[in-house]
């Protein structure tokens, strides 16, 4: 890959990420009112964590019995209000115990 398009390329990645970041605080002046749309932003977060780690979750270990074991281990521990650091911990020591 030639030195110019590579320059390029990261630019434009630079713009793309500040645009996203930059674009609500110009367009959007007070406090955000609608119901849906204050939900929707409150549950964005989450969402996006579950898609990025999911795949990871059931791809990574030679079969896919301890990464779905780990999911239902982190759902019931979910369930029961644990932190992030202690549903992450229960499904890395579930996936840990079954490979």
């Amino acid at each position: 890959m030639e030195q110019h398009s590579m320059i390029v390329y990261i630019l434009l990645a630079i713009v793309v990420t500040n645009l996203i970041r930059v674009a609500p605080m110009v367009f959007i002046k007070g406090q955000i009112r609608n119901r849906f749309i204050r939900s929707f932003l409150y549950y964005v977060p989450y969402v996006t964590l579950a898609v990025m780690t999911f795949p990871d979750m059931v791809l990574v270990t030679p079969t896919s019995l301890p990464g779905v074991m780990a999911l239902l281990a982190g759902l019931v521990a979910a369930w029961f209000r644990l932190g992030l650091f202690p549903v992450a911990f229960i499904c890395c020591v579930v996936t840990y115990l079954l490979i």
